[in-house]
């Protein structure tokens, strides 16, 4: 009886291990196949990864209708300028190595058509070589303390590029800002200048770019004297002008004043428009309403010179030299804020007195 109880409890004690040892080897079965599969699930995913870098790296550009191009505004080095691109299409250069004052050059409008002169900088068909000062696309004024930083006569100081304090590309825009310093002819340090210039992110069929200039008294007090000669300025295509053999172009400001009569006038804005390979473009300069003196007078010539100019009220409204002279203490600044805007069309086409109602706001 005892012998026959001893053998169950040990047949029992068998099935028990038996049982303990299969679920053993269930639950480790089930642990390599997870093992198994999550190793699978990180080669599978390893293997598109490789897959995606080499069709990336070794297809052609434009395969499946894409380009490979930043979509943005992209600033890079070039040759000592500063190239721009708007979404893979070239836009402008910025100089600033031996010049006599930093300007971009060449400056591409509306579907890539050139609105400013070539010359001095390249010939061009059907360019005066008038004032070789007038370069493109630039900043500058004509009496800072005495001191002629507009032209390039013999006597002239010049604007010297001393850093940049950033260059930045991006999506919605790209941003240019720099030091210089205003170097009178006998080589002493006038002022200086912060620059800082954003080229947004249009479709092709515009482009905008804002233009904030800060003149500093950083190395004494700083007179801007009153003239004609300044100061925010482009030199516009010759097609574009009023006069001369291949002129074909309009002028008009924000208060209805139109052409030749919009010269040293006072407004908000200033449309500049005419052909250019037979395509109507403009541009408008918009005057900031923060700005000192808003809204400012203008410098616009029949011949393409376009300038914005809070200085020259002596020369503009014929009162006493001097009247419009603006001083900065030392250590002080000043800071002007404008906007460019390369539109199709003319004035009305472009829309903008609308477009100025909202940069206004900003």
């Amino acid at each position: 009886m005892l012998s026959s109880f001893q053998c169950n409890i040990q047949s029992m004690t068998h099935k028990r291990a038996n049982c303990r040892d299969l679920f053993v080897a269930k639950l480790q079965n089930f642990f390599i196949i997870c093992i198994m599969y999550f190793h699978l699930r990180l080669f599978i995913r390893s293997a598109c990864l490789a897959v995606l870098a080499a069709f990336i790296l070794f297809f052609p550009t434009g395969v499946l209708g894409g380009e490979n191009v930043f979509k943005g505004v992209l600033i890079s080095p070039v040759d000592g300028k500063l190239r721009v691109e708007i979404n893979g299409e070239f836009f402008t250069e910025y100089h600033y190595q031996d010049v006599s004052r930093p300007f971009f050059y060449p400056v591409m409008g509306p579907e890539g058509h050139a609105m400013t002169r070539n010359w001095p900088m390249a010939e061009g068909e059907g360019e005066s070589h008038d004032h070789p000062h007038h370069r493109s696309f630039w900043y500058a004024h004509g009496d800072i303390n005495g001191h002629d930083f507009w032209s390039e006569s013999d006597k002239a100081g010049t604007t010297r590029h001393v850093a940049f304090l950033r260059i930045t590309s991006g999506r919605k825009s790209g941003v240019i800002k720099t030091l210089n310093h205003l170097v009178a002819k006998d080589g002493k340090i006038v002022g200086s200048d912060v620059r800082t210039m954003t080229i947004h992110n249009r479709p092709s069929s515009e482009r905008v770019v804002d233009f904030d200039i800060e003149v500093r008294a950083s190395h004494g007090e700083i007179v801007m004297g009153d003239t004609k000669e300044g100061s925010m300025a482009l030199r516009l295509a010759p097609t574009m002008r009023l006069k001369g053999k291949v002129a074909k172009g309009h002028i008009e400001n924000s208060e209805g004043v139109k052409d030749g009569e919009t010269w040293g006038k006072r407004a908000k804005w200033v449309d500049y428009h005419g052909p250019v390979n037979e395509d109507v473009v403009g541009v408008a300069i918009f005057d900031h309403p923060e700005n000192p003196r808003h809204p400012t007078w203008w410098h616009v010539r029949d011949y393409g010179l376009f300038a914005a100019n809070p200085f020259g009220v002596h020369h503009f409204e014929r009162k006493e030299a001097g009247t419009g002279d603006l001083t900065i203490k030392k250590g002080g600044n000043l800071k002007w804020a404008y906007r460019f805007y390369f539109h199709q069309g003319d004035t009305t086409t472009g829309q903008v007195g609308h477009r100025y109602e909202l940069f206004s706001k900003e």
